[in-house]
C-alpha cells in the first residue's frame, strides 16, 4: 500500500474529558517514535528491545518537561490489530494532555491518522478481509443484542466462510468447462452436465438464501420501523409514551393535536424497534394537518409493522371494519396489529367481539402493554438465528449477491440452451468477480476511499 512507509496516531477514545484516553500508533517507526518520549522507571529500559505484547509503565516526557504517567502497550508485527508495529498509550483523560500527546507524536515524525485507517491498513495487510473489516464498523454501531451478535459472526468470517464456499464451487464449475475449451477442436465434453447442474443448484441456493436474509438484516442492525395508526384521539401518542415509558408526545383530548409524526426507540427481546407516532387519520381541517395526514400515510408504507389503535369506546363497527380493511390494503403484505385501545372504560366488552382485534389494552392505564410488546416480537421471524448463522446485513454485499443470482440464471441459461463453453466460462467469471467485490478480493481505491471514510478516526 502507498502509505506503508508512513505512522499513523490518533486518538483511539471519544474525544473530550474522561478517565482515560488512549492514543494509538501504528506502522514501521511506532515503537522508535514512542521510545524516544518514553521514559521507563528503571534506569536504561528501552521499548526497542521490548517483547510484543507486553505492558509498561512509565512517564511520557517532551525533554525535560514531564507530560503524563502513563501504560504503554506494545504488540510487534505481525501480531497486532493492523498487522504493522502497534503502540497503544493509556493516558489520563484531560483534554489538553490528549491534544499535547498527538502535537508531541506528530512532531516525533508521525502523521495524524484519516478516518478508518487503522482498520484499512489491517485489510491491507491481510489481517481481515472487507466483509470483515466493515463488521468492525458495523459493531461499533451496535445497539442491540441481535446487531451485536450479527456483527461478532461477520467480524469472525461468517460472511467470508459463505462467500468463499460459493466461489470454491463456481472455481469447480469452471474448470470443468475451461478443460473443455482446451480440447475443443477434438469435440470432447469432460464436464458432467448433471454434475454441473448439481454445482449451480448449490450455489444458487446459497445466493438466494444469503439474499432473503437482507430484509432481516437491515431490520437488526437499522430497527424495525413500527407505524402506529389510527383515528384522532384513538390514543396513539399515549401508547407511544407508554411503550417508551417516558412522555415523548404530547398528549390532548383535542382532535388533531399531533400534525407531524414523532419518531423514537425501545430495544425489545434483542431488537431494536423505531416507533413512529403518525397524526390522525380523517378529513383534514386545515392545510398543516392535511401535509400530516398525507405523511402518515407514507409512513404506513415506510414501516415494516403497522399497529391501528381505534378507541373501543367511539365504535361504529360496519365503519372501523372499513378502516382496518383500508389500513390493510395500505399496508400491503406487512403486518397490521389491530388495537382496541381505553378498554378499562369499556363497559360492555362484547362490542368490539365482531372485530378482529389482535391486542386489548389500556395506553392510559399501560394495561395490556407487555401482551403487546409479545406480539410485536412474534411479527418478527428471529426463530432459528443463532449465532452461527449468517445473516446479510450490508446494502454493498446484498447488490452483489444480486448481480451474482443473475449471472447464475444466465450461466444456467447458457448450459440448458447450448451456449458456447466461452461464453458460459465469462459468465462464471463474472459471478466469481461479483463474489470477490464482496471479500476485497477484487476491489478499487474508491470503493475502500468510501468504506472506510465512515469509520472514526482511531479506529
Amino acid at each position: 500500500m502507498s502509505y506503508i512507509e508512513d505512522t499513523i496516531c490518533a486518538l483511539a477514545t471519544p474525544p473530550g474529558m474522561g478517565a482515560i484516553g488512549v492514543i494509538r500508533l501504528s506502522g514501521p517507526k511506532a515503537i522508535e517514535i514512542a521510545n524516544s518520549i518514553y521514559k521507563s522507571p528503571k534506569a536504561g529500559k528501552s521499548l526497542l528491545d521490548a517483547k510484543g505484547q507486553t505492558l509498561h509503565f512509565g512517564s511520557i516526557v517532551d525533554g525535560d518537561q514531564l507530560v503524563d504517567e502513563v501504560l504503554l502497550s506494545l504488540f510487534r508485527a505481525p501480531h497486532s490489530y493492523t498487522g504493522e508495529d502497534v503502540i497503544e498509550i493509556n493516558i489520563h483523560g484531560s483534554t489538553f494532555i490528549q491534544r499535547r500527546m498527538m502535537e508531541l507524536l506528530i512532531k516525533k515524525g508521525a502523521r495524524p491518522a484519516r478516518a478508518g485507517e487503522f482498520t484499512m491498513r489491517a485489510f491491507g495487510n491481510g489481517k481481515m478481509d472487507l466483509s470483515q473489516a466493515e463488521a468492525v464498523g458495523d459493531l461499533i454501531a451496535s445497539e442491540s443484542e441481535a446487531a451485536h451478535q450479527v456483527a461478532m459472526h461477520q467480524m469472525r468470517g461468517g460472511v467470508r466462510e459463505e462467500v468463499s464456499k460459493l466461489r470454491q464451487e463456481l472455481i469447480d464449475f469452471a474448470s470443468m468447462i475451461e478443460l473443455e475449451l482446451d480440447f475443443g477442436e477434438e469435440d470432447v465434453e469432460f464436464a458432467d452436465r448433471d454434475r454441473l447442474h448439481e454445482l449451480l443448484d448449490a450455489v444458487q441456493k446459497t445466493v438466494v438464501r444469503l439474499i432473503g436474509s437482507f430484509t432481516l438484516g437491515n431490520a437488526i442492525v437499522e430497527g424495525i420501523p413500527v407505524a402506529i395508526v389510527g383515528a384522532p384521539n384513538a390514543g396513539k401518542s399515549t401508547l407511544l409514551n407508554a411503550l417508551l415509558q417516558e412522555e415523548r408526545a404530547i398528549v390532548s383530548d383535542i382532535a388533531g393535536t399531533t400534525r407531524d409524526t414523532v419518531e423514537d426507540e425501545i430495544h425489545l427481546g434483542g431488537l431494536t424497534f423505531r416507533f413512529i407516532d403518525t397524526a390522525g387519520l380523517r378529513e383534514a381541517t386545515d392545510e398543516i394537518e392535511r401535509i400530516g395526514i398525507e405523511r402518515s400515510y407514507a409512513k404506513i408504507e415506510q414501516a415494516k409493522v403497522v399497529l391501528y389503535l381505534f378507541d373501543s369506546n367511539d365504535i361504529d363497527t360496519t365503519e372501523e371494519l372499513n378502516r382496518i380493511d383500508a389500513i390493510k390494503a395500505k399496508a400491503g403484505n406487512k403486518p397490521v396489529v389491530v388495537i382496541a385501545n381505553k378498554t378499562d372504560k369499556l363497559s360492555e366488552t362484547d362490542v368490539i367481539d365482531s372485530l378482529p382485534v389482535d391486542v386489548r389494552l389500556s395506553a392510559k392505564e399501560k394495561s395490556g402493554i407487555e401482551e403487546l410488546e409479545e406480539l410485536l416480537l412474534e411479527t418478527v421471524d428471529m426463530k432459528g438465528l443463532n449465532a452461527n448463522d449468517t445473516v446479510i446485513t450490508n446494502a454493498r454485499h446484498y447488490e452483489a449477491l444480486l448481480r451474482t443470482q443473475e449471472d447464475v440464471d444466465r450461466i444456467r441459461t447458457g448450459l440448458n440452451t447450448g451456449l458456447s463453453g466461452d461464453l458460459v466460462a465469462f459468465d462464471i467469471r463474472q459471478a466469481l468477480a461479483h463474489l470477490g467485490e464482496i471479500t476485497g478480493e477484487i476491489t478499487t481505491d474508491d470503493l475502500l476511499g468510501n468504506i472506510f471514510a465512515n469509520f472514526c478516526i482511531g479506529k
